[in-house]
């Protein structure tokens, strides 16, 4: 059976990590995200910046582990060549 990946990896030159979801899992969990990212600056802010940013770094470490579980496994980070530019 295929694995089927919630996430596809970026392409080499894009960057280390994940694209946008391929699969509606995958949908449901980024939009999820942006939603209680918005929740949090309702409820936090601008009473509690702190707070609200203790619940970025959640989100966003959730966010990464979800995407490192589900997503397919990145690249290496330095497969570019320096002469070519950032594309390259």
């Amino acid at each position: 059976m295929e694995k089927k990946y919630w996430f596809p990896a970026k392409p080499p030159g894009y960057g280390w990590g994940w694209g946008l979801p391929l699969t509606w899992q995958g949908w449901v969990v980024f939009v999820g995200f942006f939603v209680l990212l918005v929740a949090g600056a309702i409820f936090y802010l601008p009473d509690s910046p702190g707070w609200y940013l203790f619940h970025v770094f959640c989100l966003v470490d959730l966010l990464i582990f979800i995407c490192a579980r589900k997503g397919e496994p990145p690249g290496p980070f330095f497969r570019r060549n320096r002469h070519k530019g950032l594309g390259g």
